[in-house]
């Protein structure tokens, strides 16, 4: 199954008029990005998401992710059956949509993606993607007064 998130088009390493973003721009198109992924392709936006940026490692986490049902298998006995099913699943539909993952982290960093890296906690809802980049995204520096 091909999963395709439809994204703005002011995601890019380069703002309008060919200027670099500056990495807090970056983090919040990768925000941005993440929270619409997880609607169309989970079903359910975070509550909350944020992004960081350091050198080559892009660290998102996300809040409040499990959907009402997923809520229900976390907590149904036995408590082991139930996370260890829903883990899976979860995995399972990242692999999937890896690619169209790799493609929203190209489009918005302009480095390709070398390894992606997830986990979430059926406790707490927060969920956790780690994209190791093939180089650290070029970025200006913000403008200080």
């Amino acid at each position: 199954m091909q999963t395709t998130v439809e994204r703005p088009k002011t995601f890019s390493p380069r703002a309008q008029r060919g200027r670099l973003k500056t990495q807090g721009e970056i983090e919040a198109a990768i925000c941005q990005g993440m929270s619409h992924f997880e609607q169309e392709c989970m079903g359910r936006g975070p509550r909350d998401v944020r992004a960081h940026l350091i050198d080559d490692l892009l660290v998102v986490r996300l809040s409040g992710v499990l959907t009402a049902a997923e809520q229900h298998l976390a907590t149904a006995h036995p408590f082991e059956k139930g996370r260890e099913l829903l883990k899976q699943v979860r995995s399972q539909l990242i692999e999937v949509a890896r690619p169209t993952l790799e493609t929203l982290v190209q489009d918005i960093t302009g480095a390709k993606l070398l390894s992606l890296h997830h986990d979430i906690s059926t406790v707490t809802g927060e969920e956790v993607v780690i994209f190791t980049l093939d180089e650290t995204p070029h970025f200006r520096e913000k403008k200080t007064r």
